[in-house]
């Protein structure tokens, strides 16, 4: 009995871990490739070995984020679907910022962005799209950022909004035009100042 026990906390425990992989910005389409962001909001670093993405499909398993080994507490990470080196040139990455490239099973116009962990289960789910959600925004050469904490996991797409210059986000227009902030997440924006985050996201990339 106590094993059993055992066994359900650590199962429950593992499942509010792995629950703290979020999707924190998005662009479905861009000129230099569309890409996801997925940041570890919790306290904890979480092994994404056998986690998967997938867009409106649904099926774990389809694009392997195994790469991404272990996601420390604040990280952030990035999908793209061109490959890593173009990427992180494009936007002056440090080569501290993970990416995976490559991924086929690209993003639409209005589509889902569905993060599963190593048992199929899905973790963050993001369903999106300016035709099928009037009033929402398209993500085409702007990112999407989530307006507040709430946001986070919510799978709520009026709770997202684009990037803009100057934005508490610290987005930027890479070499091709696109304007966004891909690889560190700031949360609670507002109080970015207070935490000195802001010049973190400044000394992110090459001027």
């Amino acid at each position: 009995m106590k094993s059993m026990l055992a066994v359900i906390v650590g199962a429950s425990i593992a499942a509010a871990a792995a629950a703290q992989i979020r999707i924190t910005e998005w662009m479905y389409d861009g000129n230099g490739g569309e890409f996801i962001e997925l940041t570890n909001v919790g306290n904890t670093a979480i092994d994404m070995s056998g986690w998967s993405y997938d867009d409106d499909s649904r099926i774990p398993g389809v694009f392997d984020l195994s790469g991404f080994g272990l996601v420390q507490s604040g990280q952030s990470v990035i999908l793209s679907e061109v490959a890593a080196s173009q990427f992180r040139t494009s936007w002056s990455l440090a080569a501290t910022v993970m990416i995976l490239g490559g991924y086929t099973n690209n993003l639409g116009r209005n589509d889902e962005i569905n993060i599963f962990d190593a048992m199929g289960n899905v973790v963050d789910r993001l369903t999106y799209g300016d035709q099928n959600f009037p009033g929402t925004i398209r993500t085409q050469r702007i990112s999407g950022n989530p307006m507040s904490d709430l946001a986070i996991g919510a799978n709520d797409p009026f709770q997202w909004a684009l990037s803009f210059t100057g934005d508490a986000f610290g987005s930027y227009f890479n070499d091709v035009g696109d304007l966004g902030n891909p690889g560190y997440y700031i949360p609670t924006p507002g109080a970015a100042a207070l935490l000195g985050v802001a010049g973190l996201v400044a000394g992110r990339r090459r001027r």
